[in-house]
């Protein structure tokens, strides 16, 4: 099995939302943190790219759905500022 720069890219992706969801568990972010909805935006941003390359179509609409709200996320925290 060959790992291509696509493949590391969503792996990268789906490590930033794991830490993004480990800190929120473990309170050194909280949902109220524009940190935590950039790093689930980036990592869902990164995740897209690889399904470019390697499509499939559930994880393509869950990722959808994680970077808009994800981006939501952060448009409020900016607007509360």
């Amino acid at each position: 099995m060959t790992i291509t720069l696509y493949d590391t890219l969503g792996i990268i992706g789906v490590v930033i939302i794991l830490i993004a969801y480990f800190a929120l568990q473990i309170e050194k972010l909280s949902v109220q943190d524009w940190r935590y909805s950039a790093m689930n935006a980036f990592g869902a941003l990164l995740i897209l790219i690889s399904l470019v390359f390697s499509f499939n179509l559930a994880s393509f609409i869950i990722e959808i759905a994680w970077l808009a709200i994800s981006l939501f996320g952060l448009f409020r925290a900016f607007q509360t500022r």
